[in-house]
């Protein structure tokens, strides 16, 4: 595999620990001049984890086109590029591609910087740290490869212009083969817990390289890479170092869930607006506008449809958790039936999505942005039902039945929770969900819907399992969606400032 240096995506970059948020440029600094300890290692590392919190990543531009991409939400949004994600009409020019991919390149730099850096290094622990770095680079190549395929594959700092203005892309089974070897460097190198799930750990490698596997395998019949994925997740799970949260609700509550058992990598903000938008926007763009949580609450922007509302059981304790069905605006109580009181011409009469505007934690900005929550880009249950997948796909129904009952009973607990009007509630013990007596494939996708529904998961199961024809047809949970072409919109288009910037990159059918 090629290994390419690039320089152009250090414009602008800085490092900016999720802690103490002291910018340090990397741009000025060399890797042999700059890492004399595994401390300069952990601030490079820091780097590359803080460009996933940007407000350019998850903090809005990827998360919320993962979401418009899905079959799940409404955009509540006349803004041209969200209405390519929506639509999946999206042109190169898209300025939500163009962030995020800069974005990415960043995080990746920084790792790069580190990797390298720790060549030189003497430090006895230095595997350890630069372990992270590693499963960084392998966290936004799994991002991009999944939404453009063939890619820039970088795995060294640059010092050549020239050079970079002539890298060519890197097909994506290579790019999938990166992700594995370091997502294996970090397994073997990680500890097997850390001391919060926004710090990789063993498990968060084998964790990745159990949906790495099952990724690649896709919707191919008796594929190796499912049961790759069932031997990986299998490993986590038979270590016992994680387990599902009793309290569904905890898994969105910013001030419970550093207590949870069930993240296995998140993202972490911390309610500090950190310079070069480092926060997070997720809240109010999904929130119910003119709400008066969280300083006038949200944006409309994100909405599911009437359909998805009427899809999840009113038992199922997950759907009170997913659902906000009752506001305050401008100090009235409401129903979902009269959302539009605020007045604005994107509210709208529907159950919005609840996970994240009922409980943000402290924020620093107005209408709930900044948030404190911590998303867990891995948890438990996503893993259990990765395993549950490649099971099935490996003739083993008897055990993918057992992890997806594991999912359901933990929803049957119940649990503490509040409205959206922000009232204290208590949704007792049910017999909802009822566990299955086996299941399929299908089944699997339907019950990672439900438990993951808005989580930004959805696209990449889509995509995966190539079921854009179903889901994006007159019967989804969206209606049709007339720009949906199979031929090609599995993948986005390379952002066009790439393209004109270099030539010698693949540009993607759109």
């Amino acid at each position: 595999m090629k290994k390419y240096k690039y320089i152009l995506l250090l414009v602008g970059l800085s490092i900016v620990g999720c802690t103490d948020l002291v910018e340090k440029p990397l741009g000025t600094l060399a890797p042999d001049g700059f890492f004399q300890t595994s401390q300069d290692l952990q601030t490079a590392i820091e780097g590359s984890k803080t460009a996933a919190i940007n407000e350019k990543f998850w903090g809005r531009k990827l998360s919320i086109a993962l979401m418009l991409r899905s079959d799940m939400v409404n955009l509540q949004s006349t803004q041209e590029r969200r209405v390519e994600m929506d639509q999946l009409t999206t042109l190169p020019t898209n300025g939500m591609i163009s962030e995020y991919w800069i974005k990415s390149y960043q995080g990746i730099t920084a790792a790069n910087f580190a990797i390298k850096g720790a060549e030189s290094l003497t430090d006895a622990n230095k595997d350890e740290v630069v372990a992270q770095a590693y499963f960084m680079r392998a966290f936004y190549y799994f991002h991009l490869v999944r939404q453009f395929g063939a890619i820039p594959y970088l795995t060294e700092p640059v010092s050549d212009i020239d050079a970079a203005l002539t890298i060519s892309s890197t097909p994506a089974s290579d790019v999938y083969a990166g992700i594995i070897s370091d997502l294996e460097f970090a397994e073997a190198n990680l500890p097997a817990t850390t001391n919060a799930a926004s710090i990789p750990s063993a498990g968060a490698a084998s964790s990745y390289l159990a949906l790495v596997y099952l990724t690649r395998a896709g919707n191919t019949p008796n594929s190796p890479d499912f049961t790759t994925a069932l031997t990986y997740a299998q490993k986590v799970i038979n270590l016992g170092n994680y387990s599902l949260d009793t309290n569904f609700q905890n898994l969105f509550n910013a001030d419970a869930i550093d207590a949870s058992p069930e993240p296995i990598f998140a993202l972490d903000y911390n309610g500090v607006e950190a310079s070069d938008n480092a926060y997070d926007q997720i809240a109010p763009m999904a929130g119910i506008r003119g709400d008066d949580r969280n300083d006038g609450g949200g944006w409309s922007v994100a909405v599911p449809t009437e359909d998805v509302f009427a899809s999840f059981d009113p038992l199922d304790y997950r759907t009170e958790v997913s659902f906000d069905q009752e506001a305050n605006i401008g100090g009235v109580l409401v129903d979902y039936n009269n959302f539009t009181i605020s007045g604005h011409e994107h509210a709208r009469n529907t159950p919005y999505i609840a996970k994240y505007a009922r409980y943000p934690g402290f924020f620093a900005r107005g209408s709930g942005r900044a948030t404190s929550h911590n998303y867990s880009m891995m948890r438990y249950a996503e893993l259990l039902l990765i395993a549950a997948e490649a099971a099935v796909e490996t003739g083993d129904a008897g055990t993918a039945t057992g992890y997806v009952n594991q999912v359901r009973a933990r929803a049957r607990l119940g649990g503490d929770y509040k409205t959206g009007a922000d009232v204290p509630m208590t949704f007792a013990p049910s017999t909802v969900p009822a566990d299955l007596a086996t299941v399929t494939v299908d089944d699997v996708i339907e019950e990672r819907r439900i438990e993951l529904a808005f989580e930004c998961k959805r696209w990449y199961t889509i995509a995966r399992r190539q079921l854009g024809d179903q889901v994006f047809s007159a019967s989804g949970y969206e209606g049709a969606k007339v720009g949906w072409d199979a031929t090609v919109d599995y993948l986005m288009p390379i952002p066009n400032t790439e393209i004109e910037a270099n030539p010698n990159l693949s540009q993607n059918p759109y």
